[in-house]
């Protein structure tokens, strides 16, 4: 499992940077590295592209995990070169963003939008699969996810436009209650269907604020 992200429009991120001369850049050596949105290569050419707008860039660094304590560790190591930046630009995920901006007192701007997570299908093309919804469904829906894989994230069954088994969106979707009621039906369980799934809590989401657990030692 990846978290998937893409570069921000360059115009985005010449806006947060406007107040900045001096840049320091850091990229993730997860993630962003095989998606190639904030790997090496993609944070030196962030660098030529800052020096070639007129901004000074004081260091960079690819953190092998920056959505970890590693992230700290590597802050403390960078500090001289951190020290003269008027900012930090991270090109990794929102949690590698947000790891950065709890370890730095500079000011942090994301590079990339974050847009979920998701495995690969086939070679360079991604798939969501978890919506972290807080209130998992799989067990009636034969592991199928409706809340991501239907387009209306409908739960009591699909809503009739699709056509030949695809969703009406796009002919090139599967039809995500056509996939659960064919599996249903393999796994001669198809009488889950006549479960009502009662209306979401949606409380248990990001909808509700951030999410808190607690695990008992």
């Amino acid at each position: 499992m990846l978290t998937i992200t893409r570069a921000k429009p360059w115009e985005e991120v010449s806006e947060y940077l406007n107040p900045c001369q001096r840049v320091y850049i850091i990229g993730c050596g997860t993630c962003a590295t095989m998606l190639h949105t904030g790997g090496k290569s993609e944070v030196l050419a962030m660098k030529d592209r800052l020096i070639a707008e007129g901004k000074e860039v004081t260091g960079w660094m690819v953190i092998p995990t920056a959505c970890d304590s590693l992230t700290r560790d590597a802050l403390n190591e960078n500090a001289e070169a951190l020290k003269t930046a008027d900012c930090v630009l991270v090109m990794s995920c929102a949690f590698g963003v947000q790891a950065v901006s709890l370890y730095s007192s500079k000011p942090v701007y994301p590079a990339l939008n974050t847009l979920f997570i998701g495995r690969e299908e086939s070679p360079g093309h991604f798939v969501e699969v978890c919506a972290q919804c807080g209130s998992c469904v799989l067990a009636h829906t034969a592991g199928i996810c409706p809340l991501v894989r239907c387009a209306k994230s409908l739960l009591n069954g699909p809503c009739g436009g699709s056509v030949k088994g695809k969703c009406e969106i796009s002919p090139d979707i599967p039809c995500a209650w056509q996939l659960i009621i064919d599996r249903l039906s393999t796994l001669g369980q198809l009488n889950q269907l006549e479960e009502i799934e009662p209306p979401r809590d949606w409380g248990t989401s990001h909808s509700g604020g951030p999410r808190r657990i607690v695990i008992e030692g």
